[in-house]
């Protein structure tokens, strides 16, 4: 059964969408089944793994509208290894139905029920928000992953999450279910520059042995590759963040096991 992955802070611009498509292609590098969920309304995550934002009606918002199972939404990629569930930037009503739905947070639990036993992880890329979609992620989710900007100020909404994080975690108990702090992934250092090792070390401090030894530099290869619609780890093999990301899938898959 697949090993479920929030990647998740509320905080914009951090790597959220870079990090869920490479890791998916770096898990597919390691012969693990991926299944991709695009929760963010910009659809960022579906353009970048290659996915016309035209070529399809119904995306895994209308999964929670219950106007759509996974089946129906479901893409297959490039990639033989990857599917995606692929966002639409205009969708209207997403909140309404779900604050109307008398399982309101556990609406993306029940969709993955028909699905998790197909895949290795199913990574879900979550919007810049703490509101009913990330939620829903979360209670969802068996581990999160928090990406943390090596820049000034990379606390700053960290403790809204984690406490959110909480709430969730006390949810899923009464299901004898857990969700943990997979792993704090520290991105975009920039090695020139000192206060990004102060940064390191103050989430090292912090988080302790959730931070994972894999640190994203900051790489123009990333923005090249969003360009071109495919992941960094296909774009430019051989570059620092994708050789970084190819690090992370192995410490992921260390961690699962």
């Amino acid at each position: 059964m697949a090993l479920v992955l929030s990647i998740a802070n509320q905080k914009g611009g951090v790597g959220k969408t870079t990090t869920a498509i490479n890791l998916a292609s770096s898990l597919a590098d390691l012969e693990k089944k991926v299944l991709l969920i695009d929760l963010d309304y910009q659809a960022n995550a579906t353009t970048c793994m290659g996915i016309n934002r035209g070529s399809f009606n119904k995306s895994v918002f209308d999964c929670f509208k219950r106007e759509a199972s996974f089946s129906d939404v479901r893409i297959k990629t490039a990639n033989p290894l990857i599917d995606v569930l692929p966002a639409k930037t205009m969708v209207e009503g997403v909140d309404e139905k779900i604050i109307a739905d008398s399982n309101r947070d556990f609406i993306l639990y029940e969709l993955l029920q028909e699905s998790k036993n197909e895949y290795d992880y199913v990574l879900i890329d979550c919007p810049p928000s703490l509101g009913y979609i990330t939620i829903n992620a979360l209670m969802a989710s068996d581990g999160v992953i928090v990406p943390v900007q090596c820049e000034f100020l990379a606390m700053d909404g960290l403790t809204q999450l984690l406490n959110t994080v909480r709430l969730v975690q006390t949810k899923k108990k009464v299901n004898r279910e857990n969700l943990t702090i997979y792993g704090v992934l520290l991105t975009m250092l920039d090695n020139r520059v000192n206060s990004g090792f102060q940064i390191v070390n103050e989430i090292k401090t912090y988080f302790k042995e959730k931070v994972f030894q894999t640190i994203i530099p900051r790489n123009i290869t990333c923005s090249n590759a969003t360009f071109y619609g495919v992941p960094v780890t296909v774009y430019s093999p051989k570059s620092k963040s994708s050789l970084s990301y190819k690090k992370l899938a192995k410490e992921v898959v260390t961690r699962d096991e």
